[in-house]
């Protein structure tokens, strides 16, 4: 093929996601009446475009190459909305028993390739915006705006004649000027594969054949070089294995902000001009006061006329043919909003994006796990949407069970459709589970990639929590105990268990077996709630408790302060464990900490922390507790220990200071006689530990101080009265600044 023939090819050049470009498409092809179709896009979905009546767009078709020995692969999608010209050029394909062809590179070249969104590699684009630079030789400086005037408003019966000379004209010129010489190779080769792909539908016979291609790419097509030098191009490119199909997506990956190389800024607007039959700004500014009254706000119909009417005017100062996104956005704040930036903002980006997911055919290839988790998905009516919402969970129903378990399956396959909305320690405890669902298309990938392990979501879920827990360490083993008791994998848990034990027994320190026993014992503690033995769990959790009970003097001792800081922690996180636990393991671990505290080689901190713990507790009462306290702040002691001790003793003790008497003597009559050095030097510590104090805390503690010091109040003399004579000349001073303050006023 030397010269095309323009009785049998029509190259339409569009841009990806444009309405007007798919109303311009439809209207062509109507006139057209081809008998073969081609579009941009891999050759392996040709048998994929039969299926297109069965979708809902947005969708994507997915081409994924699995990864070496199992692992995350490679991935690439060619998204398609319902106002993408390419995705209405395949639906009248289908609607009139058109032969369609996709004419891109193949996939199993591009996944060989660092590739971006859409499938073409990263950095590999063309030398410069071409709408960027057609926009400018119009004189307009934004190209998004110029395409939307010259293509986008355009009216979709075709009675302003085809834009796609004068496009094919522009790219050619754009291409001449913006990027003399052979495109890069990339690009070389896309478009050798196309030429390719439309001499053969030539060579087929078919007589009216429409190509549907990028904008930029239509003069490559509609003047082709010789067919050796593309033969040429493509010669031995490399392959790898690979699998398409269609997926979901969603408005929100199709919009520019998500890094698609080809997005658009406003989606839900293109969709609403795509589908609005007439009046689109009428009906965008109704949508909008809609919204508006469903958040509470007095929104009338005179409201929408008037935004109307102004939204028509601002196009006709601008020069516009027809309001355009940015004079709907200024009627809505203006005149809907009146005036509110916040309101009118919230209301711009539900409505410009206007998130939708959609649906993929149903007789789409799928691996087993997608059938899997869709047939679970429709039995637990969990519905895949692409906006955030939030669901509770009560796990004293079987359904409530049932869909935590499925959630937290996923979790350990990747696929994290469901993120736990509160801290899943604390839901542990509780009959419900708060869950923020969005499903994003990536997910698909995430999913089609977790199939090496297995072809049912629990099957699956098993093997990936056995390669997790080989070569795990104990925090990390104890961690997917718990998860696995949260997805109910008891067919797995087991073995988990087994690991767990093997792995403490060889050692390895106090700190990671204080590390791994609070999950442990809440996985233990709180497996009755979703219906799981526990017994196990709790024989584990009881034998960490005694290696760490055996280790723990020496592993508390000689502590720097950086070091006692997370040694306190741990000895808390282990003790609320052995409350959670109770029985024998609470008992053992409190007769431990008894054992220790009087050691005087403890770190202040950790020896203040173990004296609050067991007084808590109930194994020391308030005077002994005191006098350790006196001890520990005796004149002999070191101040930066002492405030140490009083820092690990105080920890979240704002109320204990605040009603026990004696105790708030204590500490006093210890701040009261330390001399200023000493002071100086504890000051930090005591703002640390009496910041952590609520506000509540600090006032009753302050009061009842002031009390002790007033007259007849218990503890140490008053301070004697203010000596009027000497703060007259403050109090002067004072005056003088309040006085030309207000002067300056």
């Amino acid at each position: 093929m030397t010269a095309i023939d323009t009785d049998r090819v029509h190259v339409l050049g569009v841009r990806h996601h444009g309405p007007g470009s798919a109303r311009a498409v439809r209207a062509a092809l109507r006139e057209i009446g081809p008998d073969a179709v081609l579009v941009e896009g891999p050759p392996e979905a040709d048998v994929l475009a039969g299926m297109v009546g069965e979708a809902e767009p947005p969708v994507a078709l997915l081409a994924h190459a699995p990864g070496a020995g199992g692992g995350a692969g490679r991935a690439a999608f060619w998204p398609f909305a319902v106002f993408s010209p390419e995705w209405q050029a395949l639906l009248y394909a289908h609607e009139h028993g058109c032969r369609v062809r996709f004419c891109d590179l193949p996939a199993a070249h591009l996944l060989t390739l660092e590739e971006g969104a859409g499938g073409a590699p990263a950095g590999s684009g063309r030398p410069a915006d071409p709408l960027g630079a057609l926009a400018e030789a119009a004189g307009h400086g934004d190209p998004e705006r110029w395409w939307e005037d010259a293509v986008e408003h355009r009216g979709g019966d075709g009675g302003a004649g085809s834009p796609f000379p004068a496009v094919a004209e522009a790219m050619a010129e754009a291409r001449a000027r913006l990027a003399p010489g052979p495109p890069p190779l990339h690009e070389a080769r896309r478009e050798a594969r196309m030429r390719t792909v439309l001499r053969s539908a030539l060579r087929a016979g078919h007589r009216r054949i429409a190509v549907v291609c990028g904008a930029w790419h239509a003069p490559a097509l509609l003047d082709p070089p010789p067919a050796s030098g593309d033969r040429e191009l493509l010669r031995g490119l490399p392959r790898v294995k690979s699998s398409v199909t269609w997926i979901p997506w969603s408005h929100g990956r199709l919009a520019a902000g998500s890094g698609y190389r080809a997005g658009v800024r406003a989606p839900g607007w293109y969709h609403h001009l795509f589908t609005a039959p007439d009046r689109p700004v009428e009906r965008w500014l109704v949508e909008a006061a809609r919204r508006l009254r469903a958040e509470g706000a007095e929104v009338s119909s005179e409201h929408v006329i008037e935004g109307v009417r102004l939204a028509e005017a601002l196009a006709a100062l601008r020069g516009r043919p027809l309001p355009g996104l940015e004079e709907a956005a200024d009627a809505v704040s203006s005149v809907l909003c009146e005036g509110s930036a916040e309101r009118a903002a919230l209301v711009h980006r539900a409505l410009t994006v206007g998130e939708r997911l959609g649906s993929a055919p149903t007789s789409a290839p799928a691996v087993p796990l997608q059938r899997d988790l869709e047939a679970q998905r429709r039995r637990l009516r969990l519905r895949a949407e692409a906006e955030p919402r939030e669901i509770e969970l009560d796990l004293r129903e079987e359904s409530g069970r049932a869909r935590s378990v499925l959630l937290h399956r996923l979790r350990i396959l990747g696929v994290h459709w469901g993120v736990p909305a509160a801290d899943p320690v604390r839901a542990l405890g509780t009959f419900r589970e708060r869950w923020r669902l969005a499903w994003d298309p990536e997910l698909s990938v995430a999913l089609v990639e977790a199939g090496v392990w297995g072809n049912g979501i629990a099957e699956a879920a098993e093997a990936r929590a056995r390669e997790l827990a080989s070569g795990a360490d104990l925090p990390a083993l104890t961690s997917l105990t718990e998860r696995c008791l949260l997805a109910g994998l008891d067919g797995v848990l087991e073995e988990v268990l087994a690991a767990l034990s093997a792995r403490a027994a060889r050692g390895g320190g106090v700190g990671p077996l204080m590390a791994a026993v609070p999950p442990l014992a809440r996985a233990a503690r709180y497996g009755d709630v979703r219906r799981t033995g526990s017994a196990a769990l709790r024989a584990a959790a009881g034998a960490l408790l005694d290696r760490i009970r055996a280790g723990l003097g020496p592993a508390l001792t000689g502590l720097g302060e950086e070091a006692a800081v997370g040694a306190a922690a741990d000895v808390d996180a282990v003790h609320r464990a052995a409350v959670l636990l109770g029985g024998d393991a609470e008992r053992s671990w409190l007769d431990a900490l008894e054992r220790l505290a009087p050691d005087p080689a403890l770190p202040g901190l950790v020896a203040g922390r173990i004296h609050r713990l067991l007084r808590d507790a109930g194994r020391l009462d308030g005077g002994e507790a005191a006098d350790r306290l006196a001890l520990a702040v005796s004149p002999g002691a070191p101040p930066r220990r002492a405030t140490a001790w009083l820092e690990g003793f105080l920890a979240d003790g704002g109320l204990l200071l605040a009603h026990d008497p004696a105790l708030l003597a204590l500490v006093d009559e210890w701040l009261a006689g330390l001399d200023g050095a000493a002071f100086t030097s504890v000051l930090p510590l005591l703002r640390r530990t009496f910041g952590a104090f609520t506000a509540g805390e600090r006032a009753e503690i302050g009061r009842r101080a002031r009390a002790r010091g007033a007259p007849g109040g218990a503890g140490r003399e008053p301070e004697p009265a203010a000596d009027p004579a000497r703060a007259a000349a403050a109090a002067a001073t004072a005056a003088l600044i309040i006085r030309t303050a207000k002067e300056r006023e």
